[in-house]
């Protein structure tokens, strides 16, 4: 019965590949396959800004007088950073750096933040900290109300989850556009999405924590007579401190990586602000200098986060939290801030650094930067040049259109034809033959895909392709989800720029995978490797995006390599993770009973090991996809031309109706991936017998 069952779907799988073919030969014909007709787009972004334009009229005063509002809030604590003594707030960061995971720590934090003052960036530093110190215990308020809700509400939980779906796959400069329309120009604008950015985490923590709480904390917590705000404040909460406060520290820094992204509409004098100018200057030392300021906040905030966030969960607690020392360093923190206030009312440098004796060191960055891509100018012309004719390409517009005597050296003539897609049909049938049919499938459909390019096939088989893909995963309802969303991609005429997009991400993703998956495991089998991959992978994970995109602008100028590479270096992460996570924790007891049967290491790692790790790899693809699309909405600032692109026009022109349809399609497409590869890794894991953890 499962013979005949495959069999169908290789005979379906035929099928469909037929049908393209049809498309791909009668396409110049069938001007409609290959471009949806301006005459059958359904004019949602019309609608939406017509809409947009009506509630303004009506309501916009309101909303103008919320911004009001919650400027001061902003102000206040702008003023309040600034009247106090940069070497107060050092000593009180580092204070808390100390009492959160130790010396080391401190000493980071005292190097970093005197960094800021060398610079001659102390106050723009102070501006965008402003912003995350009001941002982030509103998002963590909403956050934690919302989080309750959902886990006392099953009903609540089920209109919560898919809203916070799309607030985290809706590229943030979609939802900027109705932000800035009500509210207008300025620091609310980069506070309120600030805040939609940020408290999804939060939301998904709480609930997370508060469901793995212990039966047993709540039926003791029952039997001592607590009544339902006692059993929830004074023993459910409690017991889930831990997952609350990763909670916190994964919403300030998403806080923080939309410091730069609310400055293009804030154009508050802060750091995001001054990274965003020296990039469009084209100054890399002075970009790095400034965007290093963002780097080490993040690294700052993420480290004393979540060095509280563990000790919670230790039986010995930390300095922060012994109740004997509590008032002893709250009053060694008050003293010290008041010495340090009084000296820096006698000694000006304590209060502001003097201007002569800041640092300048992007003019010796300018220098080593000149003098290494003097050094190394053919190599990068290389790299650039063969990344593009050989793969970009060929995956854009196909090998029908890439192979020229620029790109390859020599023209695609027939022999070089029949060569092609003669090795590639063996090669299928050979797999045929012997009963991988998926196998086959595959080397078909790449077959096709590599020679016509993915933005040029005709949109009905893709969108067949794709949607007969999802039933297979997922059965049905995820087909019909599938065929439904990218159905409203096409009817918007979306459909060549998402495509674009697609393309760029997928070889970012690709090669993350494979690449990421192989450091992960030679990681889990290696201390070394893993002690030196992990402080990179923290460091990867708490730079902000738009800090990542720097050097490889300043290399490689802007456009689709210069994307690719920065999504590269972001989305990679996840993949090594996720394949060390699971290699890892794999059960003791099936590794050793392998050994004893006499596996040899390689039959260990790719029979055992790696298929049983598979459900957690997946996970790590499913992540490193959704980071791919979170970067390459910033790569839209240089020069990408999909559907990331017409969200930043429509941001700059005020065209929310456009910008907004584009970024609801990237989260759809976002939304599609994310349901694929999860039902694989669960599917997995349910023939595997295992529990994800």
């Amino acid at each position: 019965m499962k013979s005949q069952i495959l069999e169908k779907k290789t005979l379906s799988w035929i099928g469909i590949i037929f049908i393209t073919v049809i498309f791909l030969i009668f396409k110049e014909n069938w001007g409609w396959s290959t471009k949806y007709p301006k005459e059958f787009i359904v004019p949602f972004a019309d609608w939406i800004n017509f809409s947009m334009e009506k509630f303004i009229d009506n309501f916009g005063w309101f909303f103008l007088k919320i911004s009001w509002l919650l400027s001061w809030p902003i102000i206040a604590a702008q003023l309040l950073l600034h009247s106090i003594p940069w070497v107060v707030v050092m000593f009180l960061v580092t204070f808390t750096a100390y009492l959160s995971s130790g010396l080391r720590l401190a000493l980071f934090t005292f190097s970093a933040i005197f960094y800021m003052v060398l610079i001659g960036y102390w106050e723009e530093s102070m501006n965008t900290l402003a912003l995350v110190l009001i941002s982030v215990p509103m998002a963590i308020f909403i956050g934690f109300g919302l989080g309750v809700w959902g886990f006392f509400s099953k009903r609540a939980e089920k209109i919560i989850m898919p809203i916070l779906d799309i607030f985290q796959t809706v590229p943030t400069f979609a939802y900027l556009l109705p932000i800035l329309l009500l509210f207008g120009f300025g620091t609310v604008v980069g506070l309120i999405a600030s805040v939609l950015y940020s408290f999804p985490p939060m939301v998904r923590n709480t609930i997370l924590g508060l469901k793995r709480v212990p039966d047993h904390i709540i039926e003791s917590a029952i039997m001592s007579g607590a009544n339902s705000k006692q059993l929830f404040w004074q023993a459910m909460l409690p017991s889930c401190k831990k997952q609350i406060l990763l909670g916190i520290n994964q919403s300030t820094m998403a806080a923080l990586s939309m410091v730069i992204i609310a400055a293009i509409i804030g154009g508050t004098a802060d750091i995001g602000w001054e990274v965003l100018y020296y990039i469009r200057k084209a100054e890399v030392g002075q970009s790095l200098v400034v965007g290093l300021v963002i780097a080490l906040m993040a690294i700052i905030i993420d480290r004393i986060t979540s060095g509280f966030a563990l000790q919670s969960d230790k039986d010995t607690k930390g300095p922060g939290f012994s109740k004997n020392s509590k008032k002893n360093y709250l009053s060694f923190a008050i003293l010290g801030s008041t010495i340090l206030f009084l000296l820096a009312r006698f000694f000006v440098v304590l209060d502001d650094w003097p201007y002569d004796l800041s640092v300048w060191v992007a003019s010796h960055i300018n220098d080593l930067f000149e003098t290494f891509v003097k050094a190394f100018r053919t190599e990068i012309k290389q790299l650039k040049n063969y990344t593009l004719f050989f793969i970009m390409l060929p995956t854009k517009i196909g090998l029908e259109q890439a192979v020229s005597p620029f790109t390859w050296g020599f023209p695609l003539e027939m022999i070089h034809k029949i060569f092609y897609f003669t090795s590639f049909s063996a090669l299928s049938i050979w797999f045929l033959k012997n009963k991988k049919n998926d196998i086959f499938v595959f080397i078909i459909l790449l077959m096709i895909f590599l020679y016509f390019g993915l933005t040029r096939m005709p949109w009905p088989p893709l969108l067949l392709i794709y949607s007969f893909f999802a039933w297979q995963i997922g059965g049905y309802k995820l087909a019909l989800g599938t065929f439904l969303g990218l159905g409203f991609i096409v009817s918007v005429g979306m459909w060549p720029e998402a495509m674009i997009s697609v393309y760029l991400c997928g070889i970012a993703v690709v090669f993350c995978f494979i690449v990421g998956t192989s450091i992960g495991v030679w990681a889990a089998h290696n201390s070394i490797v893993s002690a030196i991959i992990r402080p990179i992978n923290d460091t990867l994970q708490t730079i902000p995006l738009f800090v990542i995109l720097i050097p490889f602008v300043m290399l490689f100028k802007i456009g689709d390599f210069t994307a690719l590479l920065a999504i590269i270096i972001y989305a990679i992460v996840p993949s090594i993770r996720y394949a060390e996570h699971g290699i890892r924790n794999l059960p003791s007891e099936v590794i050793d009973a392998s050994k004893m049967m006499g596996s040899t290491k390689m039959q260990l790692l790719f029979l055992v090991k790696i298929p049983l790790a598979l459900p957690v790899i997946m996970l790590g693809l499913n992540q490193t996809i959704m980071y791919g699309i979170a970067m390459l909405v910033i790569a839209a600032l240089i020069g990408t031309n999909g559907l990331e692109q017409i969200v930043f026009i429509g941001l700059t022109d005020g065209n929310m109706g456009k910008g907004f349809i584009a970024g609801i399609s990237m989260a759809i497409i976002a939304m599609i991936v994310d349901r694929i590869t999860k039902t694989i890794s669960e599917r997995r894991s349910e023939a595997l017998g295992l529990e994800i953890k």
